[in-house]
């Protein structure tokens, strides 16, 4: 069966989700998530990709971004991949590829889905019990797009530009947008999305998105998510 292609849109932001080979690890020591976030940096200037949110968890990874060219985030990937599986295999007498198959990813309706993508990333260490509450977790984008820590790696998208005139104010507005939980069937949406790679947004969004790309393009699951996708 051929390869199922990914598709982006340049200035149209993707939800990317990648996963350890039969969920194991694939971050074991604080050394590995920052050697990861440093080839992210590299890769995301290097092919013009914008970072907006990410989570690192313990055997997969979230990243929200926007291309700035229609191969921008492949190739971001590929070359985060190539570097980061030589890293683990050499720094643990492994070999082989750490991942399971290839990344999934889909695109998303910005003014409906982005900043509850950005939660819905940064709340994943939380929904798995790792910890009480976001800010807790080292290795998520919460810590700038809620408490402003510099980090390099983050450029902030319009809409959450839009949520204040000062950095305060965002910075305010952003932390208001947690006290409010994801509900299950929203949680669900997100998560059929990304696994088929459909689309995130209403039908006229789906509609423009497969105009400009001239084909279908994934088709989403409805009801309970996947088998052991629950924290994902």
């Amino acid at each position: 069966m051929p390869r199922k292609p990914r598709f982006y849109l340049p200035g149209v932001p993707a939800h990317i989700v990648q996963r350890g080979h039969s969920r194991e690890p694939v971050f074991f020591e604080n050394e590995d998530y920052q050697a990861y976030l440093n080839w992210l940096q590299e890769a995301s200037e290097r092919y013009s990709v914008e970072i907006h949110a990410y989570v690192l968890m313990t055997n997969h990874i979230h990243i929200l971004a926007t291309p700035e060219k229609k191969n921008s985030i492949s190739l971001m990937m590929q070359y985060i991949g190539r570097h980061y599986v030589r890293y683990i295999n050499n720094t643990y007498g492994t070999s082989g590829s750490i991942w399971e198959g290839r990344y999934k990813s889909n695109i998303i309706h910005d003014e409906a889905y982005l900043l509850t993508c950005m939660r819905y990333i940064e709340l994943n260490p939380v929904r798995a019990d790792m910890v009480k509450s976001p800010g807790a977790y080292r290795w998520s984008s919460y810590q700038t797009n809620a408490r402003g820590k510099d980090n390099k790696l983050i450029n902030s998208h319009p809409l959450y530009q839009a949520l204040g005139r000062t950095r305060a104010k965002r910075l305010d507005a952003y932390k208001a947008l947690f006290k409010a939980h994801i509900d299950n069937e929203e949680l669900g949406i997100i998560r059929a999305s990304w696994q088929t790679g459909t689309p995130l947004g209403n039908d006229s969004f789906k509609q423009k998105v497969e105009a400009k790309l001239k084909c279908k393009v994934g088709q989403a699951r409805r009801g309970r998510p996947l088998k052991g996708s629950d924290h994902l």
